[in-house]
């Protein structure tokens, strides 16, 4: 079965203090969901049409736990608090079998 990922880049953050509240909410949620971070943050090289900013990278075991954990209690209480602290691109794509 296909992992699932959760695909994150940041075009712009306008309030890190509710980026910095997001991420503690949302660290727990993505644990809960079965959710393991392979990158956040760190050095980015952007290319064509591409931002070089925050982007995030998390692995789930299948496509469907990570549309599950996007849609939990959990992780919608930490976009709430995120709101509109960040302006980004977010996917759930399918990995390669």
């Amino acid at each position: 079965m296909a992992k699932g990922y959760w695909v994150s880049v940041y075009r712009t953050i306008s309030d890190p203090e509710k980026l910095a509240a997001y991420n503690k909410l949302a660290g727990l949620a993505v644990r809960a969901g079965g959710g393991r971070t392979l990158a956040r943050g760190g050095r980015v090289v952007a290319h064509d049409a591409g931002i070089a900013e925050r982007t995030v990278l998390v692995e789930f075991d299948t496509f469907e736990q990570a549309v599950a954990a996007r849609e939990s209690a959990a992780y919608q209480e930490a976009l709430s608090v995120l709101s509109d602290g960040v302006e980004r691109d977010f996917r759930i794509i399918e990995g390669v079998d």
